[in-house]
């Protein structure tokens, strides 16, 4: 299969295609649980058609870019979710085959093909939390096109406008997913590395990286929300509060790393015993191993549950499996690894089905999947407010407020003291209040306290803290 693979004939690429599908499929067409980050992303879309704006009439972290393109898929269609995962599947492929471009193009291996796009989808496909949409799938294809960027083309170094470019598409990939800002580091590293002039080429990468923040904070500066976009957006995720609130458990987590982990070492034992011919080839090595330390960082800081963390390491673990599958004397046991490798992805990412999950305590990530509670079956199509963290109410009804992350909410339910928070909550909720309240919290009986023109209006209903509006 692999010396199928190493073949640079465009006809490799359908048949990288059908690979992934045969793998990919199946789990697909039974059906994947809706999970917390693609239910977030659908309510943020939600609310966004409907003319919110991010950070001033929607409380919750999302990236403007991640918000933004969750909106715009709800404008083509009600709650897309089937959008959703071919969007997923399209941009694993669109990052595989750029990475194989790439590493193609410059060199940085004797043999071409595409092997490196096979081994990035198919480990790609060891876990579903990459067959949804997460910002850190969406940031990580814009980082795989800075890549080239990063590259000089000649011995004479960049040119401005590469390095621009590579900072630029930094930058957008940080929009979508704020961590990813800690790429900058591969950057300063290539910079290093490649430029002549390193602290000018570097100022250049800054440039780049900080011009869409700047076409960002101007839009939001022109609609009263950046304030917002600060206390919202840029506070909570680098305090860490809400990174990887929707991921897997990191127990999880380190499982589904096993595989990965486990090629990666072999790989960097073949790679660093094999001879580099030329100085690019080994400063390339070098920049792959920076990636890697950036990557193990990015998971420090989504602190292991971000959703789509595995696609952080995917890009250094497929460079160095190039020299896991190069030519050996004995071209089989290439082979036989690699088919080990394929199967023991399907083997997990089918073990529910096949009964082994729990007889290697490998639970499936269904388990964790959004599954409606029985005592908010009778609610659909409402408009809710949920005083509290669990958004599953939300699964057959709509946020009717701008209060969709709870923790982010604690700036006006947590400070019920303060008159300021008062204040913003009645101009929030009074001009078009929910139908229906749902009190996880107990905290309905103080609010109507100090806010009775609003909460004041909420009975009782046969469910315990459910109340609907007179």
């Amino acid at each position: 299969m692999l010396q199928f693979f190493k073949s640079p004939l465009p006809s490799r690429l359908l048949a990288l295609l059908l690979l992934v599908l045969a793998v990919r499929l199946p789990l697909l067409w039974w059906g994947i649980p809706l999970s917390a980050v693609e239910l977030r992303a659908l309510l943020v879309g939600e609310r966004l058609h409907a003319g919110a704006l991010p950070y001033r009439d929607l409380y919750d972290a999302t990236a403007p870019l991640a918000a933004a393109l969750f909106g715009l898929l709800d404008v083509v269609a009600s709650r897309p979710l089937w959008l959703y995962r071919v969007l997923a599947l399209a941009l694993l492929l669109t990052q595989a085959l750029r990475l194989s471009f790439v590493l193609n193009r410059a060199d940085v291996h004797p043999e071409r093909g595409y092997v490196a796009a096979l081994v990035y989808m198919v480990l790609a496909s060891v876990t579903t939390d990459l067959d949804i949409l997460s910002p850190l799938l969406l940031g990580q294809t814009f980082l795989l096109l800075a890549l080239s960027a990063l590259l000089p083309t000649s011995r004479e170094g960049y040119d401005n406008r590469r390095l621009f470019r590579a900072g630029f598409l930094i930058g957008v990939a940080a929009l979508c997913y704020l961590p990813l800002a800690l790429f900058l580091l591969v950057g300063l590293f290539a910079v290093i590395i490649f430029a002549a002039n390193s602290f000018r080429s570097f100022l250049l990468l800054i440039c780049g990286f900080a011009f869409p923040y700047a076409v960002v904070a101007t839009f939001l500066l022109y609609n009263d929300a950046l304030p917002d976009f600060r206390q919202y957006h840029l506070a909570p995720t680098l305090s860490g509060l809400v990174l990887g609130a929707d991921g897997l458990p990191l127990a999880l987590q380190w499982k589904l790393l096993v595989l990965p982990g486990a090629v990666l070492l072999l790989a960097l034992a073949r790679s660093f015993t094999t001879s580099l011919g030329l100085v690019f080839q080994i400063k390339f090595q070098q920049l792959m191993l920076v990636w890697l330390l950036v990557a193990a960082l990015m998971v420090a800081a989504g602190r292991g549950t971000a959703p789509g963390t595995l696609v952080l390491v995917l890009p250094p673990v497929t460079y160095f499996s190039l020299f896991l599958w190069q030519k050996a004397p004995l071209r089989w046991v290439v082979e036989v690894l690699f088919l080990v490798v394929l199967g023991s992805v399907v083997a997990i990412r089918y073990r529910t089905l096949a009964g082994l999950d729990v007889a290697l305590r490998f639970p499936s990530e269904s388990r964790y999947a959004m599954q409606l509670h029985p005592a908010y079956a009778q609610l659909s199509g409402q408009r809710l407010l949920v005083l509290g963290p669990d958004l599953r109410p939300y699964i057959n009804n709509k946020p009717a407020s701008p209060y969709l992350d709870w923790r982010l909410a604690q700036a006006d339910f947590g400070h019920l003291s303060q008159y300021a928070a008062v204040y913003r909550l009645s101009r929030n909720l009074a001009p078009a209040p929910p139908t229906v309240l749902i009190d996880q919290t107990n905290r309905l009986a103080e609010l109507q306290y100090k806010i009775p023109a609003v909460f004041g209006r909420y009975q009782p209903t046969v469910t315990q803290r459910v109340y609907r509006l007179k």
